[in-house]
């Protein structure tokens, strides 16, 4: 029973080993449990405990392969991740929406060698319950930048609320995203244009940050 479990977990992959989703989570719970069971009972045939146990594996490497295909399914089972501090200023709102109460977040904070929520500019609450945290840039004395480009940034940083915000995912594009930085899947063409890619199904992945700067990751077209 214990090299079967041992390889079960295995083959369910290593992020079973390191942060579990509510779905991994109830997974591996069912499995100790349905081992405990078949190590109570001797008298009980051990395929009893053998069976469920590998449908269960089976269900795990099934729903994680479709949700390799289709984000909605993956959002479905992981959920999304959570803006809980943006622009320094603390979202009560989604906080108690997720049930995450200040303790948390300062614990996370301290975690992180943040001692202060002013100087966080992002903090983003995973689907693993682990807290993301991009801190504010310190501004740098002296010279003469344009202030236009100042201000190109600055509203760059308030308007991408995701880090990284996914604009294509899969060669799917991300219209809901697209809305929320303001651009139009024109102004996304082009930019996959400017590094040699003709058609959205050619990316594999593309973000943007809060500084607006694009992560584009082409498909693997081989075989």
């Amino acid at each position: 029973m214990y090299f079967l479990v041992f390889g079960v977990m295995r083959i369910m992959g290593k992020r079973e080993i390191g942060e579990l989703s509510i779905f991994d989570l109830v997974i591996s719970i069912m499995i100790a449990e349905i081992a405990v069971f078949a190590l109570e009972d001797i008298e009980r045939p051990l395929y009893d405990g053998v069976i469920p146990m590998l449908t269960l594996l089976l269900i795990q490497i099934v729903i994680a392969m479709l949700s390799l295909r289709f984000r909605k399914l993956r959002l479905w089972f992981d959920g999304e991740p959570s803006v809980i501090i943006q622009n320094g200023q603390i979202n009560r709102k989604e906080m108690k929406r997720q049930r995450y109460n200040l303790d948390d977040l300062m614990m996370q904070l301290r975690s992180q060698q943040i001692d202060s929520v002013a100087d966080v500019e992002f903090a983003v609450l995973e689907t693993s319950g682990q807290l993301s945290v991009i801190p504010k840039e310190k501004s740098g004395g002296g010279g003469g930048q344009p202030s236009k480009k100042k201000d190109a940034d600055l509203s760059a940083k308030i308007k991408y609320e995701a880090l990284p915000l996914p604009l294509i995912m899969d060669g799917k594009v991300n219209d809901e995203n697209l809305r929320k930085i303001g651009k139009t899947r024109f102004w996304l063409k082009n930019q996959i244009q400017m590094k040699g890619l003709m058609d959205f199904k050619q990316v594999f992945f593309c973000s943007i940050d809060h500084n607006g700067k694009l992560y584009i990751n082409a498909m693997d077209e081989k075989p």
